[in-house]
């Protein structure tokens, strides 16, 4: 590693968390917070979807559970308020990124979220 160049070494630098205020009231979709600060800091889980699409409610569940056994917060987003997302995804909703790159479309699977959430600390 010592002939590499520093553009291979760098470290990405860390995404700016949102404030939290303390006894705020959550809302469905919303970021949750943390649990486990290693994973909080790490990790952001978003699920792309549209109103009235029951994979993207069966999608939902999973994402909710997994985040919030391991304490990653999440998002959602709805292609029909997004053009882009629209343009990208709507052949594939609901669609589950990670830290922004796509995880999985159409069914979520329990424990390959889990294990994508986690695998980077074993």
């Amino acid at each position: 590693m010592a002939g590499m160049s520093p553009l291979f070494r760098r470290k990405p630098a860390p995404r700016p968390q949102a404030p939290q205020t303390p006894g705020a009231p959550q809302t469905p979709g919303a970021p949750q917070p943390a649990q486990s600060p290693e994973h909080s800091e790490n990790h952001l889980v978003t699920l792309i979807r549209k109103p009235g699409c029951h994979l993207c409610d069966d999608a939902q569940l999973v994402v909710e559970k997994v985040c919030g056994d391991l304490g990653v917060p999440w998002e959602e987003k709805d292609i029909t308020q997004d053009r882009r997302l629209h343009d990208a995804y709507w052949e594939q909703i609901p669609v589950v990124l990670v830290d922004g790159r796509q995880h999985t479309f159409w069914r979520v699977n329990e424990e390959r979220l889990r294990k994508a959430l986690t695998d980077q600390y074993k």
